[in-house]
Parts: structure tokens; sequence; C-alpha cells
């Protein structure tokens, strides 16, 4: 789009979603869990990581893939971003990208990808990728990234008692923190269609000389939501827990959501929070504590969901065993 607005001195709490905040909120009230995130950070670290994409795989810059270079910097401009990320690609049959690193976050964008997606899709993926940068994300993210490529059982600092907890915690914000910053990337590209089309892609692949339709992908995203009782409900979590993203889905039905609020034509037209404004207003506490009541009625719902289903599913199972015997 020609005629993108450049947001000057956006700050992230402009997009951020509030699931990603409470959630990252129950990450923090983990006893031990910010120990744990600095010996994990410091056992591998900033350099052992970008040693490791210097070696096999290929940096982008003006003489490198000049093309994803310059999506890069109109990323960059439309988010006032003040340091740019070095940008890789990397040989990989999976449609992603990543933001990796501790001090100094780099991104990392799957050959697949210039496979898969248009120009402006590409464009959606990296601003994704920045939009994680600038949320502060990627300290977190990278952690969640290294104990799901070498398990946490390989890491001799981690108590077996606080293994599961911590994976599905650190999994469950890593989630939620997607949909915050699906809501950076349609502000940095400005471009709906763009956006959804990536998460059907996501889903489902090109086209492969057939027709897909991004009307259709939507209404299918609307009835994940709206139909089904409980018990769907229930599966929904289930099949969710242990992944690192959201259903595609439901990332397409949450930002529609966003846009339809209103949210995101008022932060384009400039009624957004500012980085010196965020620094000035910020009151951590309340922030921590309402976020963390939010998630509290979140995972009391659901928790009360997943009992409910069990003990359905107890219940039938004794009566099958006693049946058949």
């Amino acid at each position: 789009m020609a005629d993108r607005k450049i947001l000057a001195d956006i700050a992230s709490q402009s997009w951020e979603h509030p699931a990603d905040r409470a959630a990252l909120n129950a990450l923090r009230s983990i006893p031990g869990f910010d120990d744990v995130i600095r010996k994990i950070a410091s056992f591998f670290g900033e350099r052992g990581l970008r040693q490791l994409f210097l070696a096999n795989a290929v940096r982008v810059g003006p003489e490198q893939r000049p093309q994803l270079d310059a999506l890069l910097t109109e990323v960059c401009s439309a988010l006032d971003v003040k340091e740019r990320p070095q940008l890789y690609v990397s040989q990989s049959p999976l449609l992603n990208a990543q933001a990796i690193g501790f001090d100094k976050p780099f991104i990392v964008f799957s050959s697949a990808a210039l496979e898969h997606l248009d120009r402006d899709e590409q464009r959606v993926l990296i601003a994704h990728e920045v939009a994680h940068i600038m949320s502060g994300h990627v300290l977190y993210r990278t952690v969640a990234l290294i104990m799901m490529t070498v398990g946490l059982s390989a890491l001799p600092f981690l108590a077996a008692a606080v293994l599961f907890p911590f994976q599905f915690a650190l999994l469950e914000w890593y989630r939620k923190s997607e949909l915050s910053s699906d809501r950076g990337a349609l502000l940095a590209v400005q471009d709906r269609r763009a956006a959804m089309m990536t998460f059907l892609k996501l889903a489902g692949g090109r086209d492969y000389g057939d027709t897909i339709s991004l009307d259709e992908f939507m209404r299918q995203a609307a009835e994940y939501e709206a139909t089904g009782d409980v018990v769907d409900r229930v599966w929904q979590v289930i099949n969710t827990v242990l992944r690192d993203h959201p259903f595609n889905t439901v990332r397409a039905g949450e930002l529609q959501r966003w846009i339809d609020s209103g949210a995101y034509d008022k932060i384009v037209n400039g009624d957004l929070v500012t980085r010196a404004n965020a620094k000035a207003e910020t009151h951590v506490g309340r922030d921590m504590n309402e976020a963390a009541a939010y998630y509290g009625e979140q995972a009391k719902a659901a928790a009360g969901k997943l009992g409910d289903m069990l003990g359905r599913a107890r219940n039938a199972f004794d009566d099958a065993f006693k049946a058949g015997r």
C-alpha cells in the first residue's frame, strides 16, 4: 500500500492483547520463574545463537535478497523502529518466521515462506516478528524455543517437579503473545487482506493452481468459534495445550474482532500510546493484578470444562467396563 501511514513513536501497549499480558503475569507468578529464565539464557548465551545462524543461514541485506531487505525497511519505518534487527533466511520446509535472541534479537525467515507467500504476505510475517521484538517478547520466546528444541530434561538446573507446570504455562503465554503480534503486524502493513491471507496460507498452503477463497476461510473461522457444545470447547482447549501457536482460524477471528471493535482504525488515525507516554503512565503493580485476575477467570473456566469432560469420560469408561464384564 503506497499510502501506508507512519505510526510515529508508537508503543507496543497500543496493540498488546490483554490475554498476552495476563498469561505473562501468570508465568511470572510461578515461584523461581525469573531464576529459570536467567539460567537458561546464561547457559546458552546470545553469541551461540547468533553463530548458529551465521554458520548455516543467509543474512539479508541490500546486496543479499534486497527485496526482502526492503520489506524489513518498510515495516521498521511504519512502526518507527529505532534499532533495526538483522534478518536471516534459513532453509526449511516449514512456513514460519521467528524472532530470536536475548540482548539483540534477530529474525529468521524460512525458505518455505518465500515459496508460499507473496510479497505483501511476506511483509506481514516480517512485521509480526518485529512486533514481537517491540513488545519485549523475545527473551521469553527464545527460552520457550530452546525448551521445545532441546527438551526440559536436558537442562540440568531444572528440577523434575517444575518441568510440566513450567512448560504448560510458558506455552500458554507463547500462544497468547501471537495474538498481540498479529495486531502489531496489521498496524505495520495496514492491509487486512494480506494479514488474513497469511493465516489462510499458514493453515493450508498456497493455491497450487487451484482457487483459494479468503471469504470461505473467514466463514470457517467464525464456524470454529461459534458452533459446538461444551465438550467441543473442551476439545478445543485440549487440542491447543501443547501447541506453540494458536490455530490460524482462531488468529484470524481474533484479529477480525479487533478490527470490528474500531481499535485498529483509531490507532492508524493517530489515537495511540506513544513510547514517552507509556513510560510515564505505566503502573506495573496495578496492571499485573488486573491481568492476573483476567487470566485467572479464563483458567478457571477452562479447568472447569476440562474437569467436566474428564468426569464424563471416566463415567463412560466405567459403564463400558461394567457392560463388558
